[in-house]
């Protein structure tokens, strides 16, 4: 029976974890071959990292536009189109003649493929879940942390056999392989609201925090850029910083793995913490645990110390991004879910966009990434005032409720 918590929600949970893994590497392949997309292209630090922020902004675009179309239109078409996009994707940037034309088939087709397998697909699976929602979107969110952890190794294996185009055409080939099946396991329509077993209502308001729906939509939105500017520099740049340093770009890679790998551990882990604290002290958790990861970056540049360092980053800010999503679905109506966590995640995506292209530009401003962590760390300052804020709202209402 396909209802709320059952035997089929939980094979819907493991197809949209694949989904989310294989289309995942949509967010972590221009990473990994940036340095050699700039030799090839001879360009600056600032204008490779151009190439990141369009495919953080076709993800943002992505997302919103996905999200819709899933909540009108149900997962599985949606998504299957989102996985053709993706292939199609991969296929034309490898045979891209300039940096502007690659920047743009990142955006528009690789990023906005890539969206529909990270946050509306964690809405749709949340209306397959009540009790356990918070870990059922975790469960999701986190195939997103696994292609960090193995796309970036095999990706750095083709290329140093082959060219970063050659890569490029294998995960054409692996993603029209792998998702396509998995996008048949979604064809049942998520559970009616209102039906039996299905959320009819989130379980607050937005005006439980003294806010209209818009507002809180943007203090939600601003608060995603501070969090994910800061986010996107240690995943954006780790293997050209490590380029840079003289360690090579296959330790960076390497680095890029450990931190996604134990990003995976945070997220499930965000996840069992929010179905008990809920959405907002969670993220504030995991800000304020980034911050100080953040700093550790400005004490050593050796090469444990950065392997140390990646780890932490990722067992503190994996459960981030999709605590914004548990925030949207208890304090939005569920018919709403899958744009508003679009518009949510969106705003981080213009975060990591921002982040990525400022890292660039002050190392090729300064000639070190050390303004870069600096810069990083003052925009995760503001993402943490920002959710006091909201908790301390939260709270006062509770108070004299």
């Amino acid at each position: 029976m396909h209802g709320v918590e059952s035997r089929y929600a939980w094979w819907r949970l493991a197809a949209s974890a694949a989904l989310s893994m294989l289309g995942g590497v949509g967010m972590w392949s221009i990473t990994v071959v940036m340095p050699a997309v700039q030799a090839e292209f001879a360009v600056s630090r600032a204008d490779v990292s151009l190439s990141y922020t369009t495919t953080m902004l076709g993800f943002g675009v992505g997302s919103v536009l996905v999200g819709r179309l899933i909540d009108t239109h149900g997962a599985f078409v949606t998504v299957l189109l989102a996985s053709l996009l993706l292939a199609a994707g991969y296929a034309t940037a490898a045979l891209a003649p300039t940096l502007w034309m690659f920047a743009l088939l990142q955006g528009a087709l690789i990023g906005v493929g890539a969206a529909a397998s990270f946050i509306p697909l964690m809405a749709d699976i949340s209306h397959w879940f009540d009790r356990r929602r918070g870990l059922a979107m975790a469960i999701c969110g986190a195939g997103n942390y696994v292609a960090g952890a193995l796309w970036p190794n095999l990706i750095d294996l083709v290329m140093r056999q082959h060219d970063w185009r050659m890569a490029y055409l294998v995960v054409a080939a692996i993603c029209l392989v792998g998702m396509v099946p998995c996008c048949f396991v979604l064809r049942p329509r998520a559970p009616a609201h209102g039906s039996a077993g299905a959320p009819t209502t989130s379980i607050h308001s937005a005006r439980a925090l003294g806010l209209s729906p818009l507002g809180l939509q943007v203090w939600i939105g601003v608060a995603g850029v501070g969090c994910c500017a800061a986010m996107a520099l240690p995943q954006a740049h780790i293997v050209a910083y490590c380029a840079d340093l003289g360690y090579g770009t296959a330790r960076g890679a390497e680095m890029l793995s450990i931190m996604t790998a134990c990003g995976i551990v945070s997220r499930i882990g965000s996840g069992w913490i929010a179905d008990r604290m809920g959405g907002i002290k969670t993220l504030l958790l995991g800000s304020t645990l980034q911050a100080m990861a953040l700093l550790c970056y400005l004490i050593s540049d050796r090469l444990l110390a950065l392997y140390l360092v990646s780890a932490l980053f990722g067992l503190v800010q994996g459960g981030i991004i999709p605590s914004y999503g548990v925030i949207v679905r208890e304090y939005f109506p569920p018919r709403e879910a899958g744009v508003r966590m679009g518009i949510a995640v969106s705003s981080t995506i213009v975060g990591m966009a921002l982040g990525g292209w400022m890292g660039g530009a002050l190392v090729d401003l300064t000639g070190s990434y050390r303004a870069s962590f600096v810069n990083a760390f003052a925009w995760n300052v503001l993402n943490g005032v920002m959710i006091w804020w909201l908790l301390f709202r939260q709270n006062r209402r509770s108070v004299f409720a």
